[in-house]
């Protein structure tokens, strides 16, 4: 083997041998918890479609705070598929926020939930919006505009924490408040397009199409905090 052949031998093993660690990394990574906000610090993290976090997001006593609008939406560096994610939340009186999963980055779509379906996170009490939509399908903990929670009680009011866990597993979403599971959902297949056929993201383009994407905290342009924020990949 001349050098020529041997120095592009040498250098294609170097790059499969990158791959196969990397993705024995990744493989490790599934089924341990990650922190995802350590309440000290945003790595990870930056403003919809900036590279930076816009200062309207702010820490404040271990938690992150949308303090005033104009933040964008928080989302993950980081894509993920199937997960378990933890957090908590509280939202300011007549407040409005959510949590929005497989979210894809691209200059074509307006905003997060363009292509991410939506845990809501609301004060049901005293925001409108728990009052429009379907059959509650607006109201806290709901995979918004789709499906409603089974217990509307199982939410805290404006001011007080509320603790949240999403899973997408194997083709099935669950939101859980407060240690209650309020939704169950299919996130592929016939039944989730019938879910979409049946919405206002019947004719957006690219909404939920995905299996895997970014994390996104909404700027909704109410006062938010987010708290505890950790995910396990499935």
């Amino acid at each position: 083997m001349n050098f020529t052949k041997w120095k592009a031998f040498g250098k294609a093993s170097v790059i499969a041998l990158a791959a196969l660690a990397f993705s024995n990394d990744a493989e490790a990574q599934k089924g341990k918890w990650v922190t995802l906000f350590d309440g000290k610090s945003l790595n990870g993290w930056h403003s919809w479609q900036q590279d930076k976090v816009l200062p309207q997001w702010k820490i404040e006593d271990g938690a992150v705070v949308l303090a005033e609008k104009g933040g964008k939406d928080l989302v993950t560096d980081k894509e993920y598929g199937d997960f378990e994610l933890e957090l908590e939340w509280k939202i300011s009186e007549g407040g409005n926020s959510g949590i929005i999963y497989h979210v894809i980055e691209d200059k074509k779509y307006c905003c997060p939930y363009s292509t991410g379906p939506e845990i809501q996170v609301l004060d049901d009490a005293k925001h409108p919006d728990a009052k429009a939509g379907k059959d509650g399908n607006h109201k806290a903990g709901s995979l918004y505009d789709m499906l409603p929670p089974s217990n509307f009680s199982a939410v805290k009011p404006a001011g007080e924490w509320n603790k949240a866990k999403i899973v997408i597993k194997g083709g099935k979403g669950e939101s859980w408040l407060n240690g209650k599971k309020v939704v169950e959902f299919p996130t592929q297949g016939a039944e989730w397009d019938k879910l979409v056929a049946n919405s206002k993201f019947k004719t957006w383009q690219g909404f939920g199409a995905s299996s895997k994407g970014k994390i996104a905290l909404q700027d909704h342009g109410d006062k938010v905090s987010y708290r505890n924020i950790r995910i396990k990949e499935l």
